[in-house]
């Protein structure tokens, strides 16, 4: 009887490597994958870390920055001569401006050389518009001071520009010219300040 040659299951059942089962790992740990960086790229990144440090240092230094001029010049200071007028000088400037007879002078005075203005039209180009205007230019020298404020008609005051030794009858020559009745008038502070004021001597509101 000749032997078999197959072996004895149970034998080869213990032969066979068991596999881990699914869903878990194995029972070392992965090893950890290497540095992306390369060795100059690590070099300029650990280069970073002081220079991130002193950056609170470099700006403070900026602190203590100056600014020369030449030719010994100084810096300006625009709070000493502001180039418009203070709103208290333009105040006293307007009070200083010469009344219309018969309305009120919160709202209606005459410029330097004259002519009607209305207290509202500020920096327009009509007739009735007034600017306040350097008398010695600023840009002469001219001080933003009450001394060297006055109302002048926007038109004149544009035409005059920074010229200093312009007449005052060139200046009512370049006047911009229009006829206002007192009824103009009362419409025109109707529509500012929804009411008509009138000197204290005028009799009161006269609308017809």
């Amino acid at each position: 009887m000749k032997p078999s040659k197959q072996q004895p299951r149970g034998r080869a059942r213990s032969r066979r490597t068991p596999s881990p089962p699914r869903g878990r790992t194995g029972a070392f740990p992965p090893e950890p994958s290497p540095s992306i960086l390369t060795p100059s790229s690590s070099a300029i990144y650990r280069d970073l870390g002081p220079t991130a440090q002193e950056g609170s240092s470099a700006g403070a230094s900026f602190e203590n920055l100056e600014i020369s001029f030449p030719s010994g010049a100084t810096a300006p200071s625009p709070g000493t001569n502001p180039r418009s007028f203070p709103y208290t000088v333009k105040q006293q400037c307007w009070e200083k401006a010469e009344k219309v007879r018969g309305r009120d002078p919160d709202r209606w005075r005459k410029d330097a050389v004259g002519n009607i203005v209305f207290r509202k039209l500020v920096g327009c180009p009509g007739c009735l518009c007034h600017d306040y205007d350097h008398i010695v230019p600023y840009s002469k020298g001219g001080q933003s001071t009450l001394e060297n404020c006055q109302v002048l008609q926007a038109t004149v005051n544009r035409s005059k520009g920074n010229q200093t030794d312009i007449s005052r009858t060139e200046l009512i020559r370049r006047s911009s010219y229009c006829r206002v009745s007192d009824r103009d008038m009362d419409m025109l502070e109707l529509a500012s300040y929804g009411n008509v004021h009138r000197a204290e001597d005028s009799g009161g509101c006269r609308i017809q």
